[in-house]
């Protein structure tokens, strides 16, 4: 199927494009989400698609969103594709890309859970000794897995801008306690579990990112996308080694390429190689296959 970098579906209203979903509305009560192909990298989209990522995407926390129901109610509607989407072409050239869900208020922060000490969370460690004011043991290594999983929010930044970690208690002065509590314990028991299932099926999910929303008698949902390739970093468990940056089945590929580039991470974004289009497409894939039909 070929790449699609944007959805065009002219009897639905447009409400936004994000850096990977457009947003159309359905009603009152409903919203057409559709994951492109679209890849972001230091929020920064680049100008070109990973074809098949958008299907890979849905189709991933399609699966997820069924293992965890009786954790926490999700966006996702009993409306299909089908019923909103009527032309045969535009619903050929969506594929697995779209799904129906409930119009909900989402929530100003990103719920951010790591079970070990990458990316940011290492920098944070190793100017602090701590991620985002959470003390850790003295002497930990990259990629080490953390005593237990930790949460970590961060704001949620408009596209083009970048997401600023902050600790629990600004998460309280956004929330309020009881929801910041509510979020907090919910994200963990989702990572928990889910991280424990796919580590036996050879995948390490080393941290990931949940966003919730509220509908309106005010009950906590899980929206957006979840523990994809996109939004967790997914290391492949026979080749995990501590004390360095593991290889991954997740956009990580490319970012650290884009590391070895003269770019300042501002838009726009460099043009992709098509090895390396070609081997992303391919790491988005096997993790699917990995995660879905072990």
């Amino acid at each position: 199927m070929p790449a699609l970098y944007e959805s065009n579906i002219p009897s639905l209203p447009l409400l936004g494009r994000g850096k990977v979903r457009d947003i159309y509305a359905v009603g009152e009560d409903h919203l057409l989400v559709v994951a492109s192909d679209r890849l972001s990298a230091f929020d920064v989209v680049l100008p070109q698609p990973i074809p098949g990522k958008g299907e890979v995407l849905t189709r991933v926390s399609n699966f997820w969103f069924g293992r965890i129901a009786e954790l926490i109610p999700n966006q996702l509607s009993d409306i299909p594709v089908e019923a909103v989407v009527t032309d045969p072409e535009i619903l050929a050239a969506l594929g697995d890309r779209a799904m129906v869900v409930r119009r909900l208020k989402p929530l100003p922060v990103e719920a951010i859970v790591r079970g070990y000490l990458i990316g940011s969370g290492w920098k944070d460690y190793r100017a602090s000794g701590a991620v985002c004011g959470i003390a850790l043991p003295q002497g930990l290594r990259q990629a080490d897995q953390l005593p237990e999983a930790i949460y970590t929010p961060s704001t949620k930044a408009e596209i083009g801008d970048h997401d600023e970690n902050i600790d629990f208690a600004r998460t309280v002065d956004l929330l309020g306690r009881e929801l910041a509590e509510q979020v907090r314990d919910t994200a963990i028991a989702i990572y928990t579990r889910c991280a424990a299932y796919a580590r036996e099926r050879g995948i390490i999910i080393a941290d990931t990112k949940f966003e919730f929303g509220l509908d309106d008698a005010g009950r906590l949902h899980l929206i957006d996308e979840v523990l994809t390739p996109d939004s967790s970093r997914f290391w492949p468990a026979d080749e995990y080694r501590p004390d360095t940056s593991p290889p991954s089945f997740d956009k990580q590929f490319v970012r650290d390429y884009l590391e070895t580039l003269d770019w300042d991470k501002t838009p726009p974004g460099p043009e992709l190689p098509q090895s390396i289009i070609d081997r992303t497409a391919a790491k988005y894939h096997e993790a699917e296959q990995r995660l879905t039909q072990g």
